[in-house]
């Protein structure tokens, strides 16, 4: 029985290997000490972008503004991008692909 879960085991992890190793085509950073920015894009089609800013350094309301997107492609092989902006209200994501809530 021990023989039989052992077998499926590494039967699953088998098929979960992935069947190309992805390639990082492009990477940028730059981190500062209050701001970054990034960006990088692989072989599969995945993209990212971010820059972020500290926002009243040295007060209470000292946060971090991020702005950036990312795009990948789908099961479905369509690219689907979110745009956003991460700061004092939230994460606030847009895309074609998101449902958007009905006016108040």
């Amino acid at each position: 029985m021990k023989f039989v879960i052992v077998l499926a085991c590494l039967a699953a992890v088998a098929f979960a290997a992935p069947a190309e190793e992805v390639q990082i085509l492009r990477l940028d950073s730059e981190v500062g000490p209050e701001s970054f920015q990034y960006g990088f894009e692989t072989s599969d089609g995945n993209k990212q972008e971010a820059e972020g800013h500290l926002e009243n350094a040295g007060t209470e309301e000292e946060a971090i503004a991020v702005r950036g997107s990312f795009s990948f492609i789908a099961d479905d092989g369509q690219t689907y991008t979110v745009n956003y902006v991460a700061d004092k209200n939230g994460y606030q994501p847009q895309g074609a692909h998101l449902p958007v809530a009905p006016e108040a």
